[in-house]
């Protein structure tokens, strides 16, 4: 399956650096060269899509609301 088209315009290619694995979801690290981009998905995903250390990935990050903090 490739993608051909998608309409997430915050897309980030890098590479997974770390994987801490959970019994239901698993944190993703993918280092990209704006710095870590951490997903969190289920653990199937994981297995399903046989992530490792060092795959190449897409991280596509959308989202429906954005918080702000004051500093």
């Amino acid at each position: 399956m490739s993608i051909q088209a998608i309409n997430v315009r915050n897309q980030f290619k890098g590479k997974i650096k770390e994987i801490l694995r959970g019994d239901v979801v698993s944190e993703v690290d993918v280092e990209t060269p704006w710095g870590i981009v951490t997903s969190v998905i289920t653990t199937r995903s994981v297995n399903d899509l046989q992530l490792q250390v060092g795959t190449e990935v897409v991280a596509l990050v959308k989202s429906t609301e954005v918080s702000i903090a004051k500093l």
